[in-house]
């Protein structure tokens, strides 16, 4: 019984000591914005510290929506097989956020070699899909996509602005 308590003992303090503050994920440079929450005023843990769940992902999700609505739209794309919502952020800069349809039809005409031509590229913020995961029980991209969510979200300065000014992340 006593080894069965070292040895769980041992694992706590060790588990403790893999847990990192959001520090330690993000760049020592920026600043970030006091009024977007970080991961654990929402998840409840630091992130890496446990597995995050589905509800407590989409929450921090929709807080970050709601504390940055200039940088970030929550978009509701469906319904898992357990009826969870499947969610979608769209991470951009104030001004791509009010013409997303405009560049989305933007994009569209590049796909087409008739008119693909007439589009002006130079202007054109580029589309990237960040998809963290793509199994439900894989951790690291839940994990992942909290880290990306804040930076984009949170991050001040002339170098996030210009990124979100050429890029529209989804």
């Amino acid at each position: 019984m006593r080894k069965l308590l070292l040895a769980f003992c041992l694992l706590s303090v060790v588990n403790s000591l893999s847990a990192q503050d959001l520090k330690y994920y993000l760049p020592d440079s920026i600043t970030y914005n006091p009024s977007i929450p970080k991961p654990k005023d929402i998840i409840y843990h630091e992130v890496g510290e446990w597995h995050v769940t589905h509800d407590r992902l989409v929450n921090y999700m929709k807080a970050i929506a709601a504390a940055a609505p200039d940088r970030v739209k929550l978009e509701t794309m469906g319904f898992t097989y357990e009826n969870r919502p499947q969610v979608l952020l769209i991470i951009t800069s104030p001004k791509n956020q009010q013409r997303l349809e405009e560049i989305r039809q933007q994009h569209l005409l590049l796909s087409d070699p008739s008119r693909s031509s007439s589009v002006n590229i130079e202007n054109m913020p580029i589309v990237i899909w960040i998809g963290h995961s793509i199994h439900g029980n894989e951790p690291s991209g839940a994990n992942a996509a909290l880290l990306s969510a804040y930076y984009l979200a949170a991050a001040q300065g002339k170098q996030i602005d210009e990124l979100l000014d050429n890029v529209v992340v989804l």
